[in-house]
């Protein structure tokens, strides 16, 4: 099926050179983009007439957006933990027991409405924590839905002495495996059932939690066991000031530093948040190819300090994969990658008082090609060129938010939302169109969602007093 989508008003192509075009045409051959530039040179460029003609005038597009960072299995939770939480308390007492209490069930129905949520905001791609339970459910959410993305098993092996309110032993043995050895077989497992499925759409990583819940050996161990595949590994790690004081008092050094000396860096690996980053562990990163996933929302929301300790422009310049992630639902409020988007090309400026600082240009590209860098898919989506797969969005410019514009890539990254998709292709099928992702039935989705989140949160007991401060893995192993 060839699909020529001609006289767009621009395309912001994300390639090598940031180039944007004005009075384009895309030409969509089955999954891939077979051609796209200007207008006139595309048709001169056409050897066969394409099978279907859309007219792109008052039309714009750009690559797919890409989520860096994103819990699947948080979905359910929006809304429910309070936001005067620092990230350790958020995480040992709310998301902990929030896990404890949601079932397969759950995940797949809040796999459902995540992706539902992301198709409407542009996202086509996403690398995903992680199931609780099985990867299978993300990959089989990802058939039925035609998005693209990355899953795994979310795995740790350092269990606390005593559980606190909230955590069931029920959790911790689905949770946490008793030791590295352990968890890392169940990992390689994962990836040999699941890597690849539908088409290539879905692939699974070595996946794990990161922090204190995961000794060294499975840190530095879920790189290697990665590499050895030939897929990638994420975890959290450095996400925030406390977290960073914690590892020092214990080791001596900060979190970076302590992976990094124990030989757990490589290009194959993601670390989400990254945070706490001193200026000499700049420099490790981009030395041995390690990416971040940064989630701006997330860190406004639980106050981790992007812009008061951050060194996001740092490592751009330095040449690490700086991705945009939206972390999940209750740590930043939505899976709308849009919106992180003048977020991180605003925060620095205003923090540093430097108005040339991670710019709009930048912005986009962490949101768009800098993402496939660190999901290593660089080689087939992040940007528009004749080869890579057709996964695109495409703007209504006849909108409040486009009236009236003359740069594209400004009006994208300070004015447009998700209100002014017209479609979210992926794999050269429009699953995002007419107002709705067609793929599903998303009211019914909707509707199982709200039913098995009231559910998950009474049982949790989320719904009662919870502690909002924590001294957990302060002390001991």
């Amino acid at each position: 099926m060839r699909t020529l989508i001609e006289h767009l008003d621009f395309a912001i192509t994300v390639d090598a050179d940031d180039t944007v075009l004005r009075d384009a045409a895309l030409l969509v051959e089955d999954d891939r983009i077979a051609d796209i530039g200007p207008d006139a040179a595309v048709r001169a460029r056409m050897e066969l007439a394409p099978d279907r003609v859309v007219d792109g005038r008052m039309l714009g597009v750009c690559p797919g957006l890409i989520d860096s960072h994103v819990h699947l299995s948080e979905t359910l939770s929006r809304a429910v933990f309070p936001d005067n939480l620092t990230t350790r308390a958020w995480v040992f007492n709310w998301a902990k027991p929030f896990y404890a209490f949601i079932t397969a069930e759950d995940e797949y129905w809040g796999a459902m409405l995540g992706i539902t949520e992301m198709l409407r905001a542009g996202t086509t791609c996403f690398l995903d924590m992680g199931s609780q339970y099985d990867p299978g459910i993300a990959v089989r959410a990802i058939g039925e839905t035609g998005i693209r993305g990355i899953t795994g098993r979310h795995a740790a092996d350092n269990p606390p002495a005593e559980l606190p309110r909230g955590w069931t032993q029920a959790m911790v043995e689905h949770h946490f495996f008793p030791d590295s050895a352990t968890a890392l077989a169940e990992l390689e497992r994962c990836v040999l059932a699941h890597n690849g499925a539908h088409g290539g759409r879905a692939r699974c990583w070595v996946n794990i939690e990161g922090k204190e819940p995961c000794t060294l050996e499975l840190h530095v161990g879920a790189r290697a066991l990665a590499e050895r595949l030939g897929v990638g590994t994420t975890y959290h790690l450095a996400t925030s000031i406390e977290e960073a004081k914690v590892c020092e008092a214990k080791h001596g050094v900060w979190p970076l530093t302590r992976i990094e000396q124990a030989g757990g860096f490589g290009r194959n690996l993601v670390i989400a948040h990254c945070v706490a980053v001193q200026d000499e562990e700049v420099a490790l990163l981009a030395r041995d190819g390690v990416s971040v996933a940064f989630c701006p929302c997330s860190s406004f929301k639980l106050g981790k300090g992007a812009t008061a300790i951050g060194k996001y422009p740092e490592m751009v310049d330095a040449g690490v994969a700086v991705g945009l992630g939206t972390d999940g639902v209750s740590a930043a409020g939505t899976m709308n990658l849009l919106r992180q988007v003048p977020m991180v090309a605003g925060m620095f400026k205003d923090a540093r008082l430097k108005p040339d600082v991670f710019v709009a240009r930048q912005a986009m590209r962490a949101a768009t090609i800098d993402g496939a860098r660190a999901l290593m898919w660089d080689d087939e989506i992040g940007s528009l060129e004749a080869g890579k797969k057709a996964d695109f969005v495409l703007f209504d410019l006849d909108h409040v938010e486009w009236t009236p514009f003359l740069d594209p890539l400004q009006a994208l990254v300070y004015s447009a939302s998700s209100a002014s998709i017209h479609e979210t292709w992926v794999d050269g099928q429009a699953l995002f169109s007419g107002g709705r992702v067609v793929t599903v039935d998303e009211r019914a989705i909707r509707a199982k969602a709200r039913e098995l989140a009231a559910a998950a949160v009474r049982r949790a007991g989320l719904h009662e007093d919870v502690a909002t401060t924590t001294t957990l893995y302060d002390e001991g192993n």
